[in-house]
């Protein structure tokens, strides 16, 4: 599977961008997704994930109640609604599927997009 995201931009603090990950292949809807994100100088950390049928949701903490993250398996593609964007969210965010493990670690992902970044001005 090669996943691909986009839609991140600038976007001014209580702003909102969705972000879309398109995965190639058809075996997409088999596994469950999430979204990570790295600042510059921070390790990269958890922000959401969505299982495969769409039944179970988690979110970290930083996001929960502003982002939503859902996904279109007829379409291969996975999404991450952002509203009340900060400065504190400002990262390259990546999608990841296939995972074997903890969910929020991000060596239990399989595949990985090459990331987009999100800015948030102040």
């Amino acid at each position: 599977v090669q996943l691909q995201a986009s839609g991140g931009g600038l976007v001014q603090a209580g702003g909102s961008l969705r972000l879309s990950c398109a995965a190639s292949g058809r075996t997409f809807s088999r596994y469950s997704m999430g979204w990570f994100r790295q600042a510059p100088g921070k390790e990269r950390e958890f922000v959401a994930v969505i299982r495969s049928s769409g039944s179970g949701i988690y979110y970290a903490d930083s996001v929960k109640g502003r982002f939503t993250i859902s996904r279109d398996n007829a379409k291969n593609t996975g999404y991450l609604q952002m509203n009340s964007l900060t400065p504190e969210d400002t990262a390259v965010y990546y999608c990841a599927a296939d995972i074997s493990g903890s969910y929020g670690s991000t060596t239990s992902y399989k595949y990985w997009g090459q990331g987009t970044q999100v800015t948030v001005s102040s």
